[in-house]
This record gives C-alpha cells, structure tokens and sequence, in this order.
C-alpha cells in the first residue's frame, strides 16, 4: 500500500514536468518568433522592396554611358560615377518640368476636393435625416462596381461638348467623380460610429449642422479622412489612363511626359531615369509622412 501510495505521486509528478518542460520550449519558440526573428524578415522584406527605388536613384546619378556600360550596383565599387549632370539636364527639359507643375495641378485639387466633399455628404449621410436617405446612399455604393473604363468615352464626348477637354480642369474632374462614391462609402461609415449622444449634446449647446461638423466630426473622423486622402493622392499621382486620354501636351502630368519619354529611351536616359525617380519618390515621401494618420485610421476602421 505503501509503495502504491509513493508511487501514484511519482508518476503524477512526471506528466506535469513534462507538460512544464514543453510550455516553456514553446514559450521560448512563441518569443523568438515574435521578437527577433520577425524584426529581422520585415526587415529583409523592407530591403528588397526598396532595392527598385535605390536602383532607380544610382541610375539617375550615372552618365548614359556609365548606364550603357554596367549597372548601378557599379556605383558601390566606383563612387566617382555619382554626378547630378542628369538632374540639370532634367531641370533643362521643360516638357518634364511643366508635366511635374501639371501633376501637382491637378492631384492636390482632385485630392482636396474629394475629401471636402466626401466628408460632408458622408456626414450627411450618416446622421442627417432627408427624403431617400438609405436610397440615395445604396445609388453611391453601386457606383462603387461602375469601371473607370467605361466611362471614358462618354464624358469625353461630354467634356469635348462643354470645352473641357484636354485640359487640367477635365482631369481633375473625372478623377474627383470617380473618387467621391468611394470617399463617401468609407467616411459616412467611419461617421456612423461616432456616439449619438455626443452629437446631441452639442446639439443641446446650440451647435448647427456645419458648426456640429467642424467642430465635433471632423476632428473625431481625422485618422479616416487622412487615409481617404492618402488613397486619393496616391491614385491620382499614379494615373496613366485617365491622363493619357483626357490631357494633351499642355495639360499631361509626368506619368505621361514620361511615357513619351520612353520611345526614345535610347536617347534621353539621362532625363527618364531623374524623372522617374521624382515621380516615385513624391508618393513616397507623402505616405511616409502621413504613415501614422494612416494607420491610426486603418486601425479604428477595423476596431469599430
């Protein structure tokens, strides 16, 4: 009896050492997955998505023939290569420099524009009352399916008819048409969640409707409306399309300066590769600077 009894203990004792030796291999496995092992493949990660844009800008500080000869890994082992000839010349070219104005034109409106008027009929939308509210709201998440390309025809046509087309204006239109129903879709979302007894009780204080907007909304919808006006830069930035047929030379942004660029890349690789690299960075620079306002949006968005 005696010997069963100090036995049971033992054998009792070992299934938990076990299982005691196995929690803390796997404690041990769960840190070092989760702290420097991730550290460092983000960090790989990051490297190699970067390596296109370091390339792009060692080859906008080689010669052409420098270019033609090796490449711009080469720059590492002969520095002397660097030169900044290419981003004189490019400041020379005024085609790629009215296309960089034309660019700026035509984003920081179509941008602008979509996030005031996106913000205001998504509040609208979100908590004021009218005739067909959730109609009207349901004929905007339908545009949401509607194609960029099929409507290029026919508001050309209609921008041919009112003079609008070919120019600045044209562009910036169609880029703030296409970019409302989305714009709308997400703020009047975000809006909806913000607590309806806090909008009563500026309501009980005197607030309007706009005073109620700018003074309790838009701070409180900040995080979403900077990440609507992220995704809004970025794409009109980025467009080729809708520059390509609604701009002509005196109104063509530098995604499509630089396309013409390219028939003749033989020759002006000393101006396609600073320009390219501008065009790259500009997006780059603004996400970078706006990464925080877009992340705190994202994360709100997915904690509501």
């Amino acid at each position: 009896m005696t010997a069963d009894a100090g036995g049971l203990p033992g054998e009792a004792a070992r299934p938990s050492g076990s299982v005691k030796a196995k929690h803390s291999l796997g404690s041990r496995l769960v840190e070092g997955v989760g702290g420097g092992l991730v550290r460092v493949f983000l960090v790989v990660v990051g490297l190699f998505w970067l390596v296109p844009t370091i390339g792009l800008l060692l080859a906008s500080l080689r010669s052409p023939e420098d270019i033609a000869a090796s490449g711009w890994w080469k720059v590492f082992t002969e520095p002397s290569q660097i030169t900044f000839d290419s981003y004189s010349k490019l400041l020379e070219n005024e085609d790629i420099t009215g296309s960089l104005l034309n660019t700026v034109w035509i984003t920081v409106p179509a941008t602008l524009l979509v996030v005031i008027i996106g913000s205001l009929a998504g509040y609208a939308f979100a908590w004021m009352e009218f005739p067909g509210r959730d109609w009207w709201f349901l004929g905007v998440v339908g545009l949401l399916v509607v194609p960029v390309q099929v409507a290029l025809i026919p508001i050309a046509e209609l921008f041919g008819k009112i003079g609008i087309f070919g120019s600045v204006i044209g562009v910036v239109l169609f880029h703030v048409g296409f970019g409302l129903p989305f714009a709308v879709f997400l703020l009047r979302n975000f809006f909806a969640e913000i607590p309806r007894e806090l909008l009563e009780a500026a309501r009980l204080d005197g607030a309007g409707e706009l005073r109620l907007f700018f003074r309790v909304v838009m701070p409180l919808g900040g995080p979403a409306i900077a990440s609507l006006g992220i995704f809004q830069f970025l794409w009109v930035w980025n467009d080729m399309l809708v520059a390509l047929i609604f701009s002509d030379s005196g109104s063509q942004p530098i995604t499509v300066a630089l396309q013409t660029q390219v028939r003749q890349f033989g020759n002006n690789i000393d101006v396609l590769a600073p320009g390219a690299f501008i065009s790259m960075v500009v997006p780059l620079a603004v996400f970078f600077a706006f990464q925080r306002q877009f992340v705190s949006g994202v994360m709100a968005g997915a904690v509501k």
